[in-house]
């Protein structure tokens, strides 16, 4: 064991608080350290003066009699009756008085008041229906903004003088081949009297030639075929340049839509057009959109006839742009 364990032991040691092992080692300890042995003999003589120096022990009639000596000293300093004693003892003593009585009662009724007029202040406004302000109910329709108008189309290239394909002469001819159109050299005088024939189909068409079929086109010539055209359809040619758009010969106003008349929407709808052989109108495609008034213009341009373009003796279609103008106050004024 340590020397400075043994040390924090002496004074166990010295109240016989030690036992077993311990005390024995403590024992064994102090017989070999005079330094040890001179603290324990000063720790018995402090324990041996603070005996002789004790007070007399109090006993229980010293706290039965504290209550009196108490009272008779507080006399003494203070008469009776002086202000200074009503105040010690009221502040000293906790006694039930009426003012307590009152200020308990004070906290619920100032909580009603206080919450009565709070609930009067928020019912009687809600309650008084003669003022209310009038609410004026108003729609809007806001639509989107009309779309820019599409980029001009590109310059027509100019061909160069290889790729030229030079127009032979027609040369004239004095008998019509079936399913071609031939001009005239010269212009006859008299006009021959048909012969009508009895051969026919039924269900043909008023005004049909001979060798007609079922469907067959106003105007065709004998030994055609079904839709009146000999050979390929070839492809539509685009109005630009020297072609023209086509002449129209039949024109159906637009419908003006209710919601865009109640919209107070306005403007110019641009489609492209494509015409079959018989002018009739085969697709549509808008360009400049107005999306309220588009399916009102689509729908009216596909009832359009145009006059059929025939270039180099041969119908062909055509595709060209077509202006539909909606204006309120008056009939929506197409044109193209």
């Amino acid at each position: 064991m340590r020397h400075r364990t043994i040390q924090k032991r002496l004074g166990a040691f010295v109240d016989n608080e030690l036992r077993g092992q311990k005390r024995r080692r403590v024992e064994a300890h102090l017989t070999a350290c005079p330094d040890c042995r001179a603290e324990v003999e000063e720790i018995r003589r402090l324990n041996a003066s603070a005996r002789g120096s004790a007070e007399a022990p109090v006993g229980p009639e010293h706290w039965d009699a504290l209550a009196g000596r108490i009272m008779s000293d507080v006399k003494r300093r203070f008469p009776a009756g002086s202000p200074k004693e009503k105040a010690m003892f009221e502040d000293s003593f906790i006694v039930p008085q009426s003012r307590v009585r009152a200020s308990a009662w004070a906290l619920p009724v100032s909580v009603l008041a206080h919450g009565f007029l709070v609930l009067v202040l928020i019912v009687l406004p809600i309650l008084n229906i003669a003022n209310l302000p009038k609410i004026e109910i108003t729609s809007a329709f806001l639509a989107p903004p009309p779309p820019p108008p599409p980029p001009p189309p590109p310059p027509a290239k100019k061909a160069s003088a290889s790729a030229v394909k030079r127009i032979r002469p027609v040369q004239a001819q004095t008998e019509f081949a079936a399913g071609k159109l031939v001009a005239p050299v010269d212009i006859p005088t008299e006009i021959a009297e048909e012969q009508i024939s009895d051969i026919g189909i039924e269900g043909g068409v008023e005004g049909g030639v001979e060798g007609g079929v079922i469907g067959g086109v106003l105007g065709g010539v004998v030994g055609g075929v079904l839709g009146g055209v000999v050979g390929e359809v070839e492809a539509p040619v685009r109005a630009v340049g020297e072609i023209r758009p086509p002449s129209l010969i039949k024109r159906v106003e637009p419908v003006y839509p209710d919601i865009a008349r109640e919209a107070r929407i306005e403007g110019i709808v641009i489609l492209e057009a494509q015409t079959d052989i018989y002018g009739r109108v085969q697709s549509v495609k808008i360009l400049r959109s107005i999306p309220m008034l588009d399916k009102a213009a689509e729908d009216a341009v596909r009832q359009w006839v145009y006059e059929p373009m025939v270039i180099m003796g041969r119908p062909r279609g055509v595709i060209f742009t077509v202006t539909v103008t909606f204006k309120l106050r008056q009939n929506p004024a197409p044109f193209s």
